[in-house]
């Protein structure tokens, strides 16, 4: 029923959030955590998820989108023009490159402050994610900020073999931090302050 009001919201006249800067990544990033939502309930249908990890997934969808909106605005005006790209998408009479830029980046800022914030409640050990996934973030804005970016066509992402491997080292990461415990990283997230001693056990 969400997905399908997503859907109505976004596409049918008199909201139609597509053609609403801003609100049009938003509301499109909305499925990603129903997705997850579709997922979870699966596994574990007597069990509602974090909320901060439906924000993540939020979040971090509307980061991918404007992205993608960025690369199809800059492939647009590479062959034509303003006028060009806004006939494209009613969106694009307001969007500048940098307007994109910065709301992807507010975007991948906010993600990661949910992401901390499901890590200081949950599992301490992925603090040690968090250069991984800003790697993850950043590469996926580089390709975003290529000449007929893939980031335009999705379903090709799978065939980036950087992207891939970025991935890789993320998911073994998180199945690796996911079942072993680092003390040091407990106390760091979860002790007001650490005793001195504690660093310096021999005085």
């Amino acid at each position: 029923l969400a997905l399908i009001i997503s859907g109505i919201t976004y596409n049918v006249r008199p909201i139609r959030t597509k053609d609403i800067i801003y609100l049009d990544v938003l509301s499109e990033a909305i499925n990603n955590p129903l997705r997850l939502l579709l997922g979870w309930f699966v596994i574990a249908p007597h069990l509602f998820p974090p909320t901060s990890l439906i924000i993540i997934f939020w979040f971090g969808g509307a980061f991918l989108m404007a992205m993608k909106r960025f690369a199809e605005y800059r492939t647009l005006i590479a062959f034509g023009n303003e006028s060009t790209a806004s006939s494209y998408r009613a969106s694009f009479k307001r969007y500048t490159p940098e307007k994109l830029q910065l709301f992807s980046f507010l975007m991948a800022l906010l993600s990661s402050f949910f992401f901390a914030a499901f890590i200081i409640k949950y599992k301490a050990e992925y603090l040690l994610l968090f250069p991984l996934t800003g790697a993850l973030f950043t590469y996926y804005m580089h390709l975003s900020m290529q000449n007929n970016s893939i980031v335009q066509t999705p379903e090709k992402l799978l065939k980036n073999k950087g992207l891939i491997a970025v991935l890789a080292i993320c998911t073994i990461a998180f199945l690796i931090l996911s079942i072993i415990d680092i003390p040091f990283l407990e106390n760091i997230v979860h002790n007001d302050a650490l005793p001195f001693i504690q660093f310096f056990p021999q005085l």
